[in-house]
C-alpha cells in the first residue's frame, strides 16, 4: 500500500472516543449516525466505510460495510449512502448499529477509505475481498471510534 493521507472523520452525535448515543444502537432506532469527512484528497475517485467491534466475543464484527460511495464530505443520519452496502455480521446488506453483549463497554470503529478509483465489487462480496482491494486503492484513511455499554 503506498504512503496513506490522514481524513478527519467526526460526528456531530458523538465526540471521538465517547459513548454513541443510543438511537444509533441496537437499544434505539438502529440508524446510521451523521458522519463529516474532511481533507479527502482532490484524487479521490470513491470513498469505503466499514464500521467494526474488535472487542465482539467471537473477534472483530462487521457491522456496516459501504463501497464506491462518491467522494464527498457528508453522510446523513439515516442514510442509505450512494454506493454498494455489502453484507454485515449478520449476513444482511445493511447498517446494524452497536450491540455488546449486556454489561459490555465495547470500541466501534467507523474505519473511512478514500481510494484512487471506483471499488467495483459485488454487492454480496466479503469483507475479505473488499479489505484486499483497500490494500491496494487507498489513498487516504481515518477513523472515529465511539463506545457502547447496554444500560
Amino acid at each position: 500500500m503506498a504512503q496513506t493521507q490522514t481524513l478527519q472523520v467526526s460526528s456531530f452525535a458523538f465526540d471521538k472516543n465517547a459513548p454513541i448515543p443510543p438511537n444509533y444502537t441496537c437499544d434505539g432506532d438502529n440508524i446510521n449516525p451523521p458522519l463529516r469527512i474532511g481533507d479527502i484528497p482532490e484524487n479521490a475517485e470513491s470513498l469505503v466505510i466499514i464500521l467494526e467491534d474488535p472487542d465482539a466475543p467471537k473477534g472483530t464484527f462487521t457491522h456496516w460495510m459501504v463501497w464506491g460511495m462518491p467522494p464527498r464530505p457528508n453522510i446523513e443520519e439515516n442514510s442509505e449512502p450512494d454506493g454498494v452496502t455489502g453484507p454485515n455480521g449478520f449476513g444482511e446488506n445493511k447498517y446494524m448499529g452497536p450491540c455488546p453483549p449486556s454489561g459490555e463497554e465495547h470500541r466501534y470503529f467507523f474505519k473511512v477509505h478514500a481510494l484512487d478509483s471506483k471499488a467495483n465489487l459485488d454487492p454480496g462480496s466479503t469483507r475479505e475481498a473488499l479489505e484486499a482491494f483497500l490494500g491496494e486503492k487507498t489513498i487516504a484513511y481515518g477513523e472515529l471510534m465511539g463506545t457502547y455499554k447496554k444500560s
